[in-house]
């Protein structure tokens, strides 16, 4: 069913992305360009809103509709009407955020929530009464590390593609094929996405689709851990994440170090100093892949491995990327 889920969401974003941009026209969802982003002119935003609806269709199509499916689903619907008004009006981030919070405590509302954490000397840490906290600071934290990470055409969808993929063969090897299904529906609509939005981009997936990405993943990241009983399944899309994770932690820390307000947006990002390298989108969207396609294979072989083996490649993974960084400047003022 998964394949199935795959090819409905892809057809069906590939198809309703034109429209959607039309409404983003029609509706004012527009980007102008200012001196912290890269396209020089006028773009639709909106794109999110074709991968939500291509997701739903797909999802409807190849599962049953569970209460755990319900609560995912509301709660990605509300962070998509968040995610149209943010790319129409330009919310104030206190009041996205909150709207993020929402979102998460749907989740929470529908009992999908992380109630405890794997011991890797044998049993579980449970989380008690941090289990809820613990969950809404996830679903936001990926929330947001999705949207952070959307400043060049085609990069937020191919990477957090790229992350969908990654989950989708874990779930497959791992036999919980609802968890396949429902990441299948999400890749097909981000794929079916890229071929407007990589560049030079035609649309936008604005806050939309960043936003409603990153809310899927953490949720079935917490489906997945719910339903196995395994923190790998928390593991895998953190690691396979792991660019615009890594990116999202040195812009805190190359603000704060710097004095300046941490939510103040600056052209430090990694796509940023890139481009000041002197590559041109096209290849520094194409080195970015190639990077979360290298995070991904080292999140698959956690999912396979021991402990002992899983220590050894997020110390591998800590360690190049604390060098890279170093390399670039990541961590200066831009």
């Amino acid at each position: 069913m998964y394949i199935l889920a795959f090819v409905i969401a892809l057809l069906a974003s590939f198809l309703l992305t034109p429209y959607v941009k039309k409404l983003a026209f029609a509706i004012g969802a527009v980007d102008k360009p200012d001196k912290r982003k890269v396209h020089t002119h006028i773009m639709p935003r909106l794109g999110g809103l074709a991968i939500f609806l291509a997701c739903v269709l797909a999802v409807v199509c190849s599962l049953p509709i569970t209460r755990d499916l319900m609560g995912i689903l509301l709660g990605g619907a509300w962070i998509v009407i968040v995610g149209i008004l943010d790319d129409k009006y330009s919310l104030p981030a206190k009041v996205k955020l909150l709207g993020q919070i929402l979102a998460a405590c749907i989740l929470v509302a529908f009992d999908i929530k992380i109630e405890w954490l794997n011991n890797p000397l044998g049993g579980y840490f449970y989380l008690e009464y941090l289990s809820i906290p613990f969950t809404i600071f996830w679903v936001i934290s990926f929330i947001n590390v999705v949207n952070l990470i959307d400043g060049l055409d085609g990069l937020a969808a191919g990477v957090s593609g790229i992350a969908s993929i990654t989950i989708i063969l874990v779930a497959v090897h791992q036999g919980y094929y609802p968890v396949a299904t429902l990441t299948a529906a999400l890749a097909g609509g981000i794929f079916g996405f890229i071929h407007y939005n990589f560049n030079p981009a035609t649309i936008f997936m604005g806050d939309t689709g960043s936003m409603f990405i990153g809310y899927m993943l953490a949720a079935i990241a917490i489906l997945g851990a719910v339903k196995t009983a395994a923190t790998i399944a928390l593991i895998v899309p953190a690691v396979a994440l792991g660019l615009p994770i890594m990116d999202t932690a040195f812009a805190i820390l190359r603000r704060y170090s710097n004095g300046k307000p941490i939510f103040q947006p600056d052209k430090g990002h990694l796509h940023h100093r890139l481009l000041a390298l002197g590559l041109t989108q096209k290849q520094a969207v194409l080195l970015m892949y190639a990077i979360s396609i290298i995070l991904s294979l080292g999140a698959f072989v956690l999912a396979m491995a021991n402990v002992y083996v899983a220590a050894a490649v997020i110390v591998v993974i800590v360690i190049a990327v604390a060098l890279g960084a170093k390399k670039i400047g990541i961590l200066r003022n831009p």
